[in-house]
């Protein structure tokens, strides 16, 4: 150690820097529901949604985690997408490529203004018909996976299932 009166290294009294009690524990220590020692910490790095319960959390619980998105954002959204690369212009309308996202329709009055060409997941019915009445179409995945019915009522399993056969 250089220079006399140093033996602390700046952190007061001896007995402040033993241990982590004189900072307040390690790491997220004191964070909790009841501990008021860090709370401003916490909420400047996480907000105001740390503390407390929200949502169901039992283990059998499944949550629907799709993505949606309504055709009014999507019309508000065409020139950002068009920068992302998302959707470009064509002689048909606009393609959008959004394969993740279940299209929803906005209010009853709105009514898109453009031709849209959407590659989705999935559509509202309501949805669909909106984009065609303005000459566009949604096009989503074939489902040649599902299970088809007999007239017998036998499920018949796709072809890669060989030949497996399913009584209801």
């Amino acid at each position: 150690m250089r220079g006399r009166g140093q033996g602390t290294h700046g952190w007061g009294a001896r007995k402040k820097h033993k241990k982590s009690g004189h900072r307040g524990g390690k790491g997220m220590a004191g964070t909790g529901k009841r501990a008021d020692q860090k709370k401003t910490l916490v909420t400047k790095l996480y907000g105001h949604g740390y503390f407390g319960k929200r949502g169901i959390t039992s283990k059998r619980t499944w949550k629907d985690k799709r993505q949606r998105i309504n055709l009014e954002d999507i019309e508000l959204n065409i020139e950002r997408f068009m920068k992302k690369g998302i959707a470009k212009k064509t002689g048909n309308g606009i393609d959008m490529n959004l394969q993740d996202y279940k299209i929803l329709d906005s209010s009853q009055e709105y009514a898109p203004k453009n031709k849209l060409i959407i590659k989705a997941k999935e559509a509202s019915k309501s949805a669909i018909e909106k984009v065609r009445k303005v000459g566009g179409e949604i096009i989503l995945p074939t489902s040649s996976s599902k299970s088809r019915t007999k007239a017998g009522g036998e499920i018949l399993l796709p072809k890669s299932d060989k030949k497996r056969r399913l009584t209801p």
